[in-house]
């Protein structure tokens, strides 16, 4: 994940703590920002294909607006085991780039609205501070409004 960052140079400076940042309130709490600013790695699976959406820890992605922004025919959670698969990631700790092999990312517009967010970092209590254009262009995401 860093790689990832470091070969599109942004440096990204993860934070690990003692306590777990696997739920957005969790990471808020260590972090001390608010649950609207910790970015929710989300995969889901969109007529059989993974799919990671960002969306704000105050949020809720609506499934069927993923499945109209993606032009599928179904959308739905994917399983832990399935998460893990798709991305190398356990749920808790899935980043939003660097996943073991390319997937569509999309953010959630309501993210774009903040100045820095913080996402996981691979391992579930390990962030790193982000700003949510530089966000998007390290996912190579598009925008829709999901939640």
């Amino acid at each position: 994940m860093s790689a990832h960052a470091a070969a599109r140079g942004v440096p990204i400076a993860v934070t690990r703590f003692t306590a777990t940042t696997r739920t957005a309130q969790d990471a808020a709490q260590q972090i001390g920002c608010t649950v609207a600013e910790i970015v929710k790695s989300l995969v889901f699976l969109a007529d059989g294909a993974p799919v990671v959406v960002l969306c704000s820890g105050a949020d809720r992605v609506d499934e069927s607006k993923l499945r109209e922004h993606l032009g599928t025919k179904s959308v739905r959670r994917a399983t832990a085991d399935e998460a893990k698969s798709a991305t190398g990631f356990a749920i808790g700790g899935v980043p939003p780039f660097g996943h073991v092999a390319d997937l569509r990312v999309v953010v959630d517009r309501g993210l774009l609205e903040l100045t820095t967010v913080w996402a996981a970092a691979g391992l579930p209590d390990a962030v790193f501070p982000i700003a949510p254009a530089e966000l998007v262009r390290l996912s190579d995401a598009t925008n829709a409004d999901v939640t």
